[in-house]
């Protein structure tokens, strides 16, 4: 099993600006497919657990460095990785490449959240022994 997951990313007219630029808050999104296909690949299906355990995963906080910018029709590679876990919270280290260039590089903290209730609650034991071996 690899500790490093990559997802592609194209770049379209609807993530950019007027000058065709990535808008920074669509790195965002492409961070979290990223890690959302991880999961699946994984064999977890985020719906499942949410409607199976009322249990779901939220963004804690985000530390980004843009370096470069994205553009139109770019062909993107979004890399997440595994850098720390527990049973409530795991940390990625995420970035976004282009060919041989860093883009962005980004620190995700998720948290493990009972939807009902809103609060942090352990992740389910086999998503966690997963993490664990990606640690």
């Amino acid at each position: 099993m690899s500790k490093n997951f990559s997802w592609p990313v194209r770049v379209y007219f609807e993530d950019t600006d007027v000058g065709g630029v990535v808008y920074y808050a669509n790195y965002l999104k492409y961070l979290e497919r990223a890690r959302s296909e991880w999961l699946r690949a994984l064999g977890f299906d985020q719906g499942a657990l949410m409607a199976e355990t009322g249990l779901g995963f939220a963004v804690r906080s985000i530390s980004a460095e843009y370096l470069k910018p994205a553009r139109l029709d770019d062909e993107l590679t979004v890399i997440a990785r595994v850098e720390a876990h527990g049973r409530v919270q795991v940390v990625f280290d995420q970035r976004i490449e282009r060919a041989d260039d860093t883009l962005l590089t980004a620190k995700v903290r998720i948290a493990c959240m009972d939807l009902k209730r809103g609060k942090a609650a352990p992740m389910p034991q086999d998503i966690y022994e997963q993490f664990e071996q990606l640690t």
